[in-house]
């Protein structure tokens, strides 16, 4: 394997951006796999983040068959898993980050063009056959679709691993609340990954270079080197340009496409990679739902051999067996923690049988029979929640988006509504299950700002609630609002004595389990919603969210929960 650090790539307005190139010895032209983002080339994944790396290569054993790992870095495809087969891997500092200089403005429109012309660098080089493929997970996967959209002449396929497709729904505003999770992330990669940093970026064990640049700036420096983007996020409450220039027009893509989302991807990236598949142009497209942990997958045995299949074919020309690849593969989640195969054409599936369980206010209770008798129930604004449930007499399996209608009334103008799908166990106990960012994930969770409730009628479904979030629409209280909501794709086998259950609450949802095993090392205790939470006091005002809500049921309010459920 030839390594060429810190290569130049220089932009259009004569920024130098700075890749690391890994490609065969031998000669020969090869394509390539190309990277594009913020985390620093030259730090080693072990180093970046070791209780990952350790858990990883512990699960997964065979990460590190024919790897040293000495070249694994956070979130990308390792060079010495691929170099072998003929293939360049590429990666590249994003403007701004590691040794990129610029100004670090994450998801930007400069960004989409310097990945547009990082491809096209990569097709014109002596090593190259011209064709392009995009690897990574989250941020690198992220990008894949807005750059696709208007995609460089050399880009022939990508692979979008975890990876968020909407800024507004699925980053920044879950059903229009905020998700405090820009802070948190964006604190963490200023601080740990941004140019200038000098030492406090730590330095290549390769090399010797330091990772984040050889200038070293002030912190005045390095502020008017970046966007503030966790201010801007704020600034933008509605879904206006900020957030639409920060989001891939789907319908323009037409480059081959491999969508592997996580099922436990709760507030982040599962809604991205459902609907990028749902909304992508292209007609070689295949979704692939996992489970686990955000990152194994991607690096273990299972998404190694399903990225080479499908690179193989679109890169390289090979026949690997990919056209024989279903078009949706669904790892389903098993109570004990395992997972079954279901396969199908389209997603959702065809044979999906949308079966609504209607809500009874008086006993609290999901019924698949309409509920005559009419009924309702409160709860507090801040801190209170309902919870009605469904016992599983037979088999059920569900696979695919969920959604709620709900008919409720607010004392004050506005609420928050927070709803998680739970399960539990004969005996009572709560079934949950390792996400991508919180060991105690639940089967589903959904949002709805109340005054967000007009639903773009275009992109809407009956199973697919999709709100315009472009004005607030404030409620007048005492008057009963009909509200669709999203709850993010699920999936779960539940045998009889089983007892699946929905909560309509007024915060985020915690597992009572997790709350003794925080670990020390993060910045935020993960309990159940990972980093993704919303309890920012100024964008949820007392005044405002604090009152008393109550949820109607019955004839003239049959407020339900819309479930996937798959033939046995």
């Amino acid at each position: 394997m030839t390594i060429e650090w810190d290569v130049p790539i220089r932009t259009d307005d004569g920024v130098v951006l700075r890749a690391d190139v890994f490609r065969p010895s031998r000669p020969g032209v090869f394509p390539t796999l190309l990277a594009y983002g913020p985390y620093g080339k030259g730090r080693p994944f072990q180093d970046s983040w070791p209780t990952e790396w350790q858990k990883l290569v512990a699960d997964h054993p065979e990460v590190l068959d024919g790897s040293s790992g000495r070249y694994q870095v956070f979130e990308v495809p390792d060079p010495e898993k691929w170099v072998p087969d003929g293939y360049v891997c590429v990666r590249v500092d994003s403007r701004g980050a590691g040794r990129s200089p610029g100004v670090l403005d994450p998801f930007s429109e400069r960004e989409t063009r310097d990945l547009y012309e990082c491809v096209e660098w990569a097709a014109r080089q002596p090593w190259s056959n011209g064709r392009v493929g995009l690897s990574g997970i989250s941020y690198f996967a992220m990008n894949q679709w807005r750059v696709a959209a208007d995609p460089p002449p050399h880009l022939s396929a990508i692979c979008v691993w975890e990876g968020a497709a909407d800024w507004y729904r699925d980053v920044t505003h879950h059903g229009g609340i905020l998700s405090t999770f820009v802070d948190f992330w964006y604190g963490a990669l200023i601080s740990g990954s941004q140019y200038g940093l000098g030492e406090k970026g730590g330095r290549n064990p390769h090399t010797g270079q330091l990772v984040c640049g050889d200038e070293t700036l002030t912190e005045e420096q390095l502020a008017e080197r970046r966007v503030d983007l966790r201010e801007a996020v704020r600034r933008h409450p509605l879904l206006d340009a900020h957030h639409s220039n920060r989001t891939a027009d789907l319908s323009k893509v037409t480059v081959p496409v491999l969508s592997a989302g996580n099922w436990g991807g709760l507030g982040l990236h599962l809604r991205g990679n459902t609907r990028g598949f749902d909304m992508v142009a292209s007609r070689d497209k295949w979704l692939a739902m996992h489970n686990e942990h955000h990152l194994p997958l991607f690096y273990a045995q299972y998404g190694l051999d399903l990225q080479k299949r499908f690179f193989g074919h679109y890169l390289k020309g090979e026949n690997t067996g990919w056209t024989g690849q279903p078009r949706v593969h669904l790892l389903t989640r098993q109570p004990d923690g395992g997972t079954s195969e279901r396969t199908g054409t389209d997603w959702p599936l065809p044979e999906t049988v949308w079966t609504p369980l209607y809500f009874d206010a008086n006993n609290h209770s999901l019924s698949l029979k309409p509920v005559p008798n009419a009924g309702s129930t409160s709860y507090t604004g801040r801190e209170g929640r309902v919870s009605f449930a469904f016992r599983c007499d037979g088999d059920i399996e569900i696979a695919g988006p969920v959604a709620a209608k709900l008919y409720i009334e607010s004392s004050v103008p506005d609420a928050d509504l927070f709803l998680v799908v739970r399960a539990f166990r004969p005996d009572g106990t709560e079934i949950v299950f390792e996400g991508a960012n919180d060991q105690h994930v639940p089967g589903s969770q959904g949002w709805l700002r109340a005054s967000h409730r007009a639903l773009d009628t275009a992109q809407s479904r009956p199973y697919l609630p999709v709100h315009r979030h472009g004005q607030a629409e404030p409620l007048t209280p005492g008057t009963v609002y009909e509200l669709d909501i999203e709850i993010w794709p699920t999936s779960l086998h539940l045998t009889a004595g089983h007892t699946l259950t929905l909560d309509v609450q007024a915060h985020d949802y915690i597992h009572p389990g997790a709350v003794a095993e925080v670990r020390p090392d993060l910045a935020i205790p993960f309990t159940g919603s990972g980093p993704f939470l919303h309890h920012d006091p100024d964008d949820r005002p007392e005044e405002t969210h604090a009152g008393t809500l109550t949820l109607h049921t019955g004839a003239q309010h049959p407020s339900h929960l819309l479930l996937p459920v798959l033939p046995a």
